[in-house]
This record gives structure tokens, C-alpha cells and sequence, in this order.
């Protein structure tokens, strides 16, 4: 009964309510849950030679793992074991990273297949410096990384054109830069086939023609960044440089447009 009562007690309340026009307050709805933030991209960054090897490889090592820790943006795991690259560990990667690469890696026809797909699918590559005079024998990763080294007719002090300051890699950047590096210059101009980025100016090294250093591509439904600097230690430590890293590996990983 007292159930009953209380009812009763109620309902006048609520016919008075919409009698006088008005509606029950909706109920509030439940606080939207924060932006989850992006995951950090995952990056392999192989650092193997079965050529000539970079005295600048232990600092591109060091230049990579410390552009990780500053803000979280993106991780990396360093290997010089080729069998670490499995359809696996691929699966667990957001970008592959060639970093002071040389010569015919040994890598067996399951890897690169591997490899093939896993770009073409989506993920991300990286290719630094010596990754064009690597692999020659594998067509495959030529398309992948651009271009393969012809030589490199200028070590000096030279200046770098930015041609196009729109892209992520390159939007910090002026106009030109002045560094000294080991310049290449490739079998075949991959102007034609690449976003060209950076090229070298060829007058200030009193030299004619068109020498791309940088360059980003499509394959599939993955990216591809190449950058042909990176032959000293002083490269790798040039925060203009650190900048371009740390861009590609946004831009490569499906973080940046």
C-alpha cells in the first residue's frame, strides 16, 4: 500500500507538467570519451652492409633512437640481423628503414616477397644515403627505393636546392642549404619516376645537370622516402636533417598527409 500511495502521491505532478506545455528534462548525455592520440609508428631500422660500412653508422643509430625519445611520436628497433625481417615482424612494423646499407644483402626469396607485399599493402620505407648502392640484383627494391648509386663525383662543402618546401619533409626548411657531404649521383636520373624534393645545386660545384638527393613515391599503397645525404656524422647530427627523419618517418608511417 504504501507503494501504491506513493504513486498516486506523483502523478498529479506529472499531468501538471504537461499540461502547462513543458517536457521532462532530457537526460544529459554522457561525456564524450578524449581523442585517443596516435599510436607511435613503429619503425626497423637495418643498419646491415655487405659492402663498404659508414664510420657514421654508430651515430645515425644514436641520432635515430634520440629522435624517439623526444616526444613519443615514434619508436625504433635497430637490427643488423637479416633475419629479423619476417612476414612477422613486418606485421608489427609501420616503417622499414635502410639506413648506410651497402651490397647484396642476403636476403632469400620468401624475405623479399615479404617485403614486396607488405609495402605494396601499406607500409612505410626509409631509405638513407648508401640504401641506393644496396641490392642491385633486386629489381624489386630498386622501384622501392628510387634509384641505384652511379658514384659520387663531389665530397666538399656544396649547396642543396629545396625545390618543394610543401612537402612535410621539407616544410622547415628555406630555401637552400650548405653542407658538406658525400654527393651521388645515380645510374638513372629517377626524376621522372619520384616527387623530387631536394637536388644539388650544380653550380657550386662547378659542375652542369640535374642531381637529385631526395625524393618521395607511391608503391601501391605505401610510401617511399629517399635521402641521399647522410654520409658523415655531421650529416646525422644537423638538426636540418634530424627534422627530414623525423618527418619521413611520420609521413612514410600514414601519420602526416
Amino acid at each position: 500500500m504504501h507503494r501504491i500511495a506513493s504513486f498516486r502521491h506523483v502523478a498529479p505532478v506529472l499531468i501538471l507538467v504537461a499540461a502547462c506545455g513543458g517536457t521532462p528534462p532530457a537526460p544529459s548525455a554522457a561525456p564524450s570519451a578524449p581523442p585517443s592520440a596516435p599510436q607511435p609508428v613503429r619503425v626497423l631500422m637495418l643498419t646491415a652492409t655487405a659492402a663498404f660500412r659508414h664510420d657514421s653508422i654508430p651515430t645515425s643509430k644514436q641520432v635515430m633512437a634520440a629522435l624517439a625519445s623526444r616526444g613519443g611520436a615514434f619508436t625504433v628497433a635497430v637490427t643488423e640481423d637479416l633475419g629479423d625481417i619476417t612476414p612477422a615482424r613486418l606485421a608489427a612494423t609501420d616503417v622499414l628503414m635502410f639506413a648506410l646499407t651497402s651490397g647484396e644483402l642476403a636476403l632469400d626469396q620468401n624475405q623479399k616477397s615479404a617485403i614486396v607485399a607488405w609495402i605494396t599493402n601499406g607500409g612505410g620505407f626509409i631509405g638513407v644515403h648508401s640504401a641506393t648502392d644496396t641490392l642491385y640484383d633486386w629489381s624489386d627494391y630498386g622501384r622501392i627505393v628510387g634509384a641505384y648509386f652511379k658514384e659520387h663525383p663531389w665530397t666538399e662543402p656544396a649547396t642543396v636546392i629545396v625545390e618543394d618546401r610543401s612537402h612535410p619533409t621539407t616544410s622547415g626548411l628555406g630555401a637552400n642549404l650548405r653542407l658538406l657531404e658525400e654527393f651521388y649521383t645515380f645510374r638513372e636520373n629517377p626524376r621522372p619516376s619520384v616527387h623530387v624534393l631536394l637536388s644539388l645545386d650544380a653550380a657550386s660545384v662547378h659542375a652542369q645537370g640535374d642531381f637529385p638527393l631526395a625524393w618521395w613515391q607511391t608503391i601501391g599503397r605505401g610510401r617511399s622516402y629517399y635521402n641521399a645525404l647522410g654520409h658523415f656524422s655531421e650529416t646525422w647530427n644537423d638538426p636540418s636533417f634530424q627534422s627530414q627523419l623525423s618527418a619521413a618517418v611520420q609521413w612514410t608511417g600514414g601519420r602526416l598527409p
